[in-house]
C-alpha cells in the first residue's frame, strides 16, 4: 500500500486547461464555454478550491487561527493561544502553481504543487478538476519525548482531486476525494496512510460576499482516536485585489494532514476556532 501511494503522488500528470486569472470576476471572460469563478478563494475553508493563482503572479496566504472558544476569558476568547501559517504560493502557468508554507502549529514546513486537469465547460464536461500534492516536514516533534524519533517521522504525504461544480451564478460544490500519510501518528492503533473525501461549497450573497462551508468524511480514523471530523463555516470578503476570509471550525490546524487528522474541537462543546485567511497578489 505503501509503494502505491507513492506511485500515485510522484506519477506525473498532463496539465490542461484555459487562463483562471485570481482577479477574474463572475462574468464570462473571452473564451465564453467555460465557467468562470467557481471560488473566489484559494481555499473554501479548510479545503483547496479549484482556484489557481495565474500565470507569472505570485500571491501571499496569510492564515491565523485563535484558540478554542471554550476557554471563554481565561484566553481572552482564544485570542491567547494563536497559530498562524503563512504560505508562498506561485503561478509557473495559469494551470500549474507551486507554494511553500510554513504553520506555527506542530512547526510544520510545506511544499505543494497545484495543477488544472480540466475546466467546467457551460456546454460540455461538467466540472473543474484540480490536483494537489503536498509534501510536509513536522519540526515540532520533541526528540525528549520520542527518544526513537528519526528524520523520516517528520514527514507526511497528501493527495488530493478537486473536483467542483459551478452551478449557477450563486452556486459552486466540490468534492475533495483525499488520501494522506504521517510518518508517525500519535494514536498506537491509527493507519499511517488514512482516507477522507471533503465536500464543501460557496454561495454568494452579494457581489463581493459568499458562504463558504467544508466538511471532512474520514474513512479509517482509529476507533479509540481523540480527533474529531472537521466542520467549518466561514465567509469570504473580496477587496479588489485580496480575499478575506473569516470562519469558525473544529481543527486549529491548516495543513491537510493536521484538519483531517488531528482536529480536536466539537462543535457541540463550543470547542470550536475563530480564524481568517488573507491572500494578497503581487
Amino acid at each position: 500500500m505503501k509503494n502505491l501511494f507513492y506511485l500515485i503522488y510522484f506519477v506525473p500528470l498532463i496539465i490542461f486547461s484555459q487562463d483562471d486569472l485570481l482577479s477574474e470576476i463572475d462574468t464570462n471572460t473571452t473564451d465564453n464555454s467555460y465557467e468562470t469563478a467557481t471560488f473566489k478563494g484559494l481555499k473554501i475553508v479548510n479545503f483547496e478550491s479549484t482556484k489557481l493563482v495565474a500565470d507569472k503572479e505570485m500571491t501571499l496566504v496569510i492564515a491565523h487561527r485563535f484558540g478554542s472558544l471554550k476557554n471563554g476569558i481565561d484566553t481572552f476568547f482564544g485570542l491567547d493561544d494563536a497559530v498562524t501559517r503563512i504560505n508562498f504560493i506561485y503561478g509557473i502557468s495559469d494551470n500549474l502553481n507551486i507554494s511553500v508554507s510554513r504553520s506555527s502549529f506542530q512547526k510544520i514546513y510545506e511544499g505543494a504543487i497545484k495543477y488544472k486537469l480540466l475546466k467546467q465547460q457551460k456546454n460540455g464536461f461538467p466540472f473543474t478538476i484540480v490536483g494537489f500534492n503536498s509534501i510536509l516536514i513536522n519540526t515540532g516533534l520533541d526528540e525528549a519525548s520520542y527518544p526513537l524519533l528519526e528524520f523520516k517521522h517528520r514527514i507526511g504525504y497528501t493527495t488530493q482531486v478537486l473536483i467542483a461544480r459551478k452551478f449557477n451564478s450563486n452556486l459552486s460544490l466540490e468534492l475533495a476525494p483525499t488520501v494522506f500519510h504521517d510518518n508517525f501518528v500519535v494514536v498506537d492503533e491509527q493507519n499511517n496512510t488514512q482516507y477522507a473525501l471533503g465536500l464543501g461549497g460557496r454561495y454568494k450573497l452579494s457581489k463581493r460576499w459568499s458562504l463558504n462551508v467544508d466538511y471532512g468524511l474520514h474513512f479509517n480514523r482509529a476507533d479509540n482516536s481523540p480527533f474529531k471530523n472537521p466542520l467549518s463555516i466561514g465567509v469570504d470578503l473580496e477587496t479588489g485585489g485580496h480575499v478575506f476570509q473569516m470562519h469558525f471550525t473544529n481543527a486549529e490546524g491548516m495543513n491537510t494532514n493536521t484538519f483531517l487528522g488531528q482536529g480536536s474541537g466539537d462543535w457541540a462543546d463550543g470547542d470550536i476556532y475563530f480564524g481568517f485567511n488573507l491572500s494578497r497578489r503581487f
